[in-house]
């Protein structure tokens, strides 16, 4: 499908590939993140949120490691003129001969878990965005993880009491990283229960869109009129 209007899940895939991809860059250069962040002027743990597609870090952090890595034309192409349309009156603009369509198609791998991962991970953000705005809703998580705990469930218990420890400190960070921890954290989340169905129902539909590929960019049009 084409994308519509703004879509927050397609928005964090890209972040998260462009992360993987400056990743890879710096390994195959061989640069070491001590190094690395020295040279762009950033401290290891910003260097790893570049790295993990943070939206935190300003674009001009992007930038920089984008720039010491290589790759900084490819946001010139973007910020430049070579992607405007041609000026109007001028004989590019009155060429019968269409545009080039360029588009890209965005999806995530289904074999590599990661939709699983990118949809666990939007629907922690937003529970955070919601438990920052309203503390009564940590409450609530609160109340749900010691209905869990006392299951007795000895399989999960450790996780559960981790995540005590979270909702009483507000260390979102710990659950919003991309490490192993984090993601079995939040697997067994009760963070997710304050979400209101709409809002959960919201980002499984987006799942499903980028599941079917997202295409982002020029559309075909119409031949313009006179044209055979």
């Amino acid at each position: 499908m084409t994308i519509e209007k703004s879509n927050l899940l397609l928005e964090r895939q890209l972040l998260l590939q462009l992360g993987d991809r400056l990743k890879r860059l710096r390994k195959t250069q061989r640069l070491g993140t001590v190094e690395l962040a020295a040279r762009a002027g950033m401290t290891r743990n910003t260097l790893r949120a570049v790295e993990s597609g943070d939206p935190a870090p300003s674009i001009g952090t992007y930038l920089r490691v984008m720039s010491i890595l290589g790759v900084g034309g490819d946001l010139a192409l973007l910020a430049g003129d070579v992607l405007q349309a041609a000026p109007a009156g001028s004989a590019a603009a009155r060429s019968w001969h269409p545009a080039p369509v360029v588009q890209v198609h965005v999806r995530a791998d289904p074999t590599r878990h990661q939709l699983q991962d990118l949809q666990s991970l939007a629907l922690h953000e937003e529970a955070v965005r919601l438990a920052k705005a309203d503390p009564a809703q940590v409450q609530q998580a609160q109340d749900t993880l010691q209905r869990w705990l006392a299951t007795g469930d000895v399989r999960s218990a450790a996780l559960w009491r981790e995540w005590s420890d979270i909702l009483k400190a507000g260390a979102w960070r710990k659950v919003l990283a991309r490490t192993r921890r984090a993601q079995q954290l939040r697997q067994a989340s009760p963070l997710v229960t304050i979400l209101p169905p709409d809002t959960r129902q919201a980002i499984l539909e987006q799942v499903g869109e980028l599941q079917k590929g997202v295409a982002m960019g020029d559309e075909l049009d119409d031949a313009p009129e006179g044209q055979p």
